[in-house]
């Protein structure tokens, strides 16, 4: 029904409107209530989707700060496009977050006087949620970081490089992962 209401509102048009004047002042008086809450429902609207998206730079701003900080110091990557390595621009990246903005996958292009490339990491958000975390910066930790950089050749062709960039996480934590419980049993 309020579909509809809202439907027979907005067909109305301003012609209709002169001709309707002498109609009793309760009609006109539901129409501008319709109209305020149609408006505040939009602004609401608005409202919220402008924050979402405040919340998803901020996560992408910590993210990607946390992920130049790891590699501006890499061995790897300083040899491959060399130093100072630049973050691109912003619009040129991707975001996605899921599990309630829990877990993040994020890629942005990087750049270096010898070559350029893409960065993509996964990363979990370290500590729960409460009322105050949207004011305050969330911490991630990065589980998964590649990148996969261009660099010109000398035969005018470019060569393609990938480099895990998270090699150094303990690999015996991840064998307790592979085995099944029914080994565990059996031992």
């Amino acid at each position: 029904m309020l579909g509809r209401r809202l439907v027979s509102l907005l067909r109305n048009s301003p012609v209709s409107q002169v001709s309707s004047a002498s109609k009793p002042v309760d009609e006109g008086k539901a129409k501008s209530l319709g109209h305020k809450a149609v408006s505040t429902i939009l602004i609401c609207l608005t409202g919220g989707v402008a924050l979402s998206a405040i919340d998803d730079i901020a996560i992408y701003h910590g993210c990607s700060s946390k992920a130049m900080d790891k590699i501006s110091n890499d061995k790897a990557m300083i040899d491959v496009i060399g130093e100072p390595i630049v973050k691109g621009s912003w619009y040129n990246a991707s975001l996605a977050v899921a599990h309630r903005r829990k877990s993040v996958s994020c890629s942005f292009p990087v750049s270096g006087p010898q070559g350029d490339g893409v960065l993509r990491l996964k990363a979990v958000r370290c500590r729960g949620d409460s009322w105050l975390s949207f004011l305050r910066p969330r911490e991630f930790d990065i589980l998964v970081m590649d990148a996969v950089l261009t660099v010109p050749s000398n035969e005018e062709t470019q060569r393609t490089i990938k480099i895990n960039l998270l090699d150094d996480v303990d690999s015996r934590g991840c064998q307790a992962c592979t085995r099944s419980p029914a080994s565990k049993t059996q031992q």
